[in-house]
């Protein structure tokens, strides 16, 4: 297990008179792939929104490399390398696949030396042939299919050079064809050292790639294990699954 990337201490959230996140508190170590799954309003996206600085939390803290950063502004967290994807990616629909990619990467973060334009479009197409996008780098992005809109906005997180990226969500709307190629970036990127924390409701797709899975339920984290633990935990059952173990898929 790698160095511990980020801490996340008794963190809460609430809206009005609902706990988003009540005291959630859990690391996450370096070039490992962390699952994050609970049940609908569990409080998974607001856990991210916390930690992108998309949402200010409560109390709590979370330390980035060591650094606190809850009630940083998402452009500046992005620029200590943790970046993000979103459920329903939000891409300018007017600009070429190659232009969405090379946008984001002026906002390199700190600890990576900063760019050329020569760079910039090497990184490009780099990213382009990473996500088997490289024919359509002058395609607009409204003309992508849903499949290839996911790739790309994880290829423009990607773009930042973070460390640490989080997935929202990443199979959302696909369908067996197009999550096969979306597991294996996945896994190519966790093994050129990469982090990732990952929410996702398809549970056997999630399960066969993971290191280890955290479990929130009413905000509250419930369960932190291999996805074997996770797979056999009563609590996790009951709450969340119903009665029967969860299937444990392979990669």
């Amino acid at each position: 297990m790698g160095e511990v990337l980020l801490e996340v201490k008794g963190l809460c959230k609430s809206f009005g008179g609902l706990m988003a996140t009540s005291a959630v508190s859990f690391l996450t170590h370096s070039e490992e792939i962390v699952g994050i799954i609970g049940p609908n309003g569990a409080g998974k996206t607001t856990l991210f929104n916390l930690l992108t600085g998309f949402l200010k939390a409560d109390s709590g803290e979370i330390l980035y490399k060591g650094q606190a950063i809850g009630g940083l502004r998402p452009h500046k967290i992005a620029r200590t390398g943790l970046s993000r994807s979103f459920q329903l990616a939000r891409l300018f629909p007017n600009m070429t696949v190659e232009q969405t990619l090379i946008v984001p990467q002026y906002f390199t973060h700190k600890g990576k030396t900063k760019k050329s334009a020569e760079d910039i479009q090497a990184y490009c197409e780099k990213l382009l042939v990473n996500i088997g996008l490289q024919k359509k780098k002058d395609h607009l992005v409204k003309s992508l299919n849903q499949g290839e809109l996911k790739l790309l906005d994880i290829a423009r997180s990607l773009a930042t050079d973070p460390d640490l990226l989080l997935l929202d969500e990443p199979f959302s709307g696909l369908g067996y064809r197009d999550i096969q190629p979306l597991t294996a970036l996945i896994l190519r990127l966790r093994d050129s050292g990469l982090t990732l924390m990952v929410i996702e409701h398809k549970l056997k797709e999630l399960m066969s790639f993971v290191d280890r899975v955290i479990v929130i339920n009413f905000g509250r984290l419930i369960a932190d294990g291999s996805p074997q633990e996770i797979g056999k935990n009563k609590e996790v059952i009951k709450s969340y699954l119903g009665e029967e173990e969860i299937e444990i898929g392979t990669a």
